[in-house]
Order: C-alpha cells, then structure tokens, then sequence
C-alpha cells in the first residue's frame, strides 16, 4: 500500500459518514485479455478501489455497512497453479488487515452478503460500471440488466466519493509531484527527439519507455503528431517535417497510479516561423494568464472565459476576429479556435473521476454545465478549493472541416474574419498544458522542474538538446 493503514481508514469514515443508509459496493478490477484469455493487458486496479483500500490485486470486492459500520474485503485466494506461474501472493485477509477491514470473506460469501440485503429491502449503493465484466457480475448480483446499472448507479455515493477524491492530501500532491517528474523527462525527450526524419511513432514509443521505466505506463495514450488540431490524434509512422510543429500530449503515472498529463508543441525545425511564433504566443499568454486568476473561491468557469476574452482579444490584433470581444464570447465564436475546456481534473485518473459523471465531478448547484460547442467540453466549471487539481490547457487549432462548416453556415459571421483564417488552414494546432494545484494564497505549478514553454526557452532547449536523450 502506498500510504498508512490510517489513511485508508479515515477515508472510509469520512465516507460513510456521507452515506445515510444501506451497503456500499466497491468492485476492484479483474484482468482483462488482450487476444486471449491468458496474454492479458497490463493490469490496473480501479482507482477508486485504490483509494479506499490501496490494495493492487486482480479480483477483489469490498462491502461497507453504512449502518453498522462494518468493512469487509472479499476476494478468493490464489491455488498453487497461480502460485507456480505468478509467485506467490499475500492471502487476502491479509491484505484486508493492511488496509484495516479486519474481515475477508471468498467471493461466493460477498455475493451472498449482497443478495441478502437487496431481499431485506436495503439500499445497495455502487457507482457506475465502466468495464464490461463489472457489469456482467452487477447484473447477475442485483438482478438487474445491464443496460441499467449506469443509471441505478447511487448518486449519493458518487457525490460522496467526488467529495473526497477531488481535494488532494499532501500524500496525495506528493504522489502527483513524482507523476510530474516522469512527465518531465517524457516531454523534453519529446523535445529533443523533435526534428525532421524521426517518426511521430517513434517519438511515442520513447515516451511510453520511459513511462514504464519511471512508473507504472503512461496515464492514457500519448498524442505526438504533426496535425495537432487533431485534439485527440494518435501517433502514426508519419515523418516529422520541416517547418511544421508537432504537439505532444502525454503523462505518466506512478507505480501507485498518481498521473500527469502535460502538452507541448515545438518547431521541428527547431524554430518557430513569424506566423507560428505569433500564434504560440497568444496560448503561451492565456496560459499564463490562468495561473494569475486560479485561486480558492474563483470559479474554474470564470478562469475559463477569462482565457477566452484576452484569446479573442488576441486574436483580432492578427486580424483573425473582429468586432466586440464579449460579445464574440458570449456567442462563441472564439470556440472556432478553442473548441475545448481550459482543463480537467488531476489524481488517480488522467480526467479524475471522468466515470462518475463531468456534472458530479466539475460542477456543482451553482455551476451547472453548458451545451454551447466548445463550452459544453468544460470539465470542470465549479469554484475553486485548495487541493484541487486543475490542467491549464489553453490552445489555438485551425481545423479545416470546421472552417468549412462555419462558414457555410455563416455561423459567427460578425466576429470571424474566414478570409484570413483560410490562410491557416494547414496549420494544425497548438496547445501548452500544465497540471496546476490550488493553494491557500493562489496555484502552483506540479512539478520540481517546469518543462521549457515559452517560445524563447522551447528554442533554447530544443538547440542545446538536439540528439540528447535526458533520461
């Protein structure tokens, strides 16, 4: 386990004592075949499993009783066939003494112990399944299809569970500053390696070496390409290019499953032309700009569209939009160029807790969710408290098919000026994203070393490192 018994054992407490009734599930995960049944996927535990319990192993539940108090961790011990391929393992009442349940029970007992309370009429409360072997074995526990189980999911569990998760202890931040480490020697490999010739493949496959070699894999697949207005794209056998940019969004996470997730996009010709530079700058500044608002008591939201004023207003001196900058704002034009959130949550999952619902986790009664393209993909809007964890991600893309389709639209028509910005239509895209956490005076950076960002130290470093591996 990574942190005392004690921990474990307050988060629990304070857990029930947000529960009012019934018996909380949690289910851990069970290996998950790649091509078939014995040549399995990297293992990982589910990550709110981890953080109640802090135990790795494939194939265990727990059942708390919110009326009784009672904690049981259930789990069937391994057979000397497992022992003789895989080692040998901790039996699991041991592993329930670490984490400080007291009781095991074998999986046939735990199934038992939850049948009988849903024919007594209890509450049962378990989040929502996201694997499908997880609901598979719901479906069978509670008798329910398994179309069903998101939606009968408890919300005054996840509400509970969003409520502790989201506010990172010291152990936790602590954790978190290791991930930034890695994420570190991931990016400025990245940078390093960036330069005509090298495959975006490649480049990927470093950083994911390096992820294993630091800590458990990377904390969701690396994004390293040349068409970074292409939020989500994959690396593929393409040759980097000279005079064209290449963005990489990557992380890592811990060996306890701690993550970072950063982005930078560099010149692969080792500098950036007048038109890139002038573009990079305005994210490298909106970027900046949330680090000088972020604090307890301010709204992500607000941080948010505080970014995409001073983007708009950036935006026009280039000729790219015009006319009044709230109002741009508030029709969304500026969504042309930034057509996501400013950023997400940071822990345990890359986007925290992404499974439990962005409404439960990112807002709030006061901050409700918007449906306006751009703002709708705003994970997180609700005020800000120390210990969160935010990523400031601001980035500018010029993506053709949505230009096409605004301007035969004629959608914004009064704020964006699709003459000039047909001129960038091969651009691709730029994005600077750090993860940043929330302090009693304001934010800080994660991280003992910042990867290089400004334009001036991307150049720099790129100059002083080409063909220098820094692991």
């Amino acid at each position: 386990m990574l942190f005392p018994q004690s921990t474990y054992i307050e988060r629990r407490r304070k857990l029930l004592d947000q529960i009012s009734d019934g018996v909380v599930l949690f289910l851990g995960n069970n290996e998950s075949p790649y091509n078939y049944p014995a040549n399995t996927y990297k293992y990982r535990q589910d990550s709110t499993f981890l953080y109640f319990f802090g135990q790795h192993r494939s194939g265990l539940a727990a059942l708390l009783d919110a009326e009784t108090g009672e904690e049981i961790m259930a789990g069937d011990d391994v057979d000397i066939d497992d022992i003789v391929w895989y080692g040998t393992v901790k039996p699991v009442q041991a592993m329930a003494d670490e984490s400080g349940c007291g009781r095991r029970v074998d999986m046939a007992t735990f199934a038992q112990r939850v049948r009988q309370a849903a024919a007594e009429g209890r509450r049962i409360h378990f989040l929502p399944p996201y694997r499908h072997d997880t609901m598979l074995y719901l479906s069978d526990l509670l008798g329910k299809h398994h179309s069903e189980l998101r939606a009968a999911a408890s919300v005054e569990l996840i509400k509970a569970v969003v409520a502790l998760r989201n506010i990172k202890s010291e152990e936790e931040i602590a954790e978190l500053e290791r991930a930034s480490a890695i994420g570190y020697k991931m990016h400025t490999a990245a940078m390093s390696l960036c330069r005509p010739g090298v495959t975006e493949q490649y480049i990927s496959g470093v950083l994911e070496g390096i992820a294993n070699a630091y800590g458990s894999h990377v904390s969701f697949q690396s994004i390293v390409t040349m068409h970074g207005e292409i939020l989500h794209g994959g690396a593929h056998d393409r040759k980097l290019e000279a005079g064209r940019l290449m963005l990489c969004d990557a992380g890592a996470e811990t060996n306890e499953h701690y993550c970072s997730d950063h982005t930078r996009t560099s010149p692969i010709s080792g500098r950036f032309t007048t038109k890139q530079r002038d573009i990079y700058t305005i994210v490298a500044d909106c970027h900046d700009l949330a680090l000088t608002h972020a604090r307890p008591g301010v709204r992500w939201w607000d941080v948010h569209f505080a970014v995409c004023r001073l983007l708009t207003d950036r935006l026009k001196e280039l000729g790219l939009m015009k006319g009044d900058t709230e109002e741009a704002v508030r029709a969304g034009a500026h969504a042309l160029f930034l057509p996501h959130g400013l950023g997400h949550t940071m822990g345990m999952d890359v986007h925290d807790m992404e499974g439990l619902g962005q409404t439960y986790v990112g807002y709030d009664d006061e901050t409700r969710p918007s449906t306006q393209f751009g703002t709708a993909s705003l994970r997180f809007g609700r005020r800000l408290e120390v210990g969160h964890v935010v990523t400031d991600e601001p980035g500018i893309y010029f993506i053709p098919d949505l230009i096409d389709l605004w301007q035969r639209e004629g959608r914004c028509a009064d704020f964006l000026c699709f003459d000039k910005i047909n001129e960038y239509r091969d651009f691709g895209g730029i994005r600077i994203e750090d993860d940043v956490l929330i302090t009693p005076d304001g934010c800080r950076f994660l991280g003992k070393d910042l990867i290089p960002y400004r334009p001036d130290e991307v150049e720099a470093y790129m100059a002083a490192h080409q063909d220098k591996l820094p692991l």
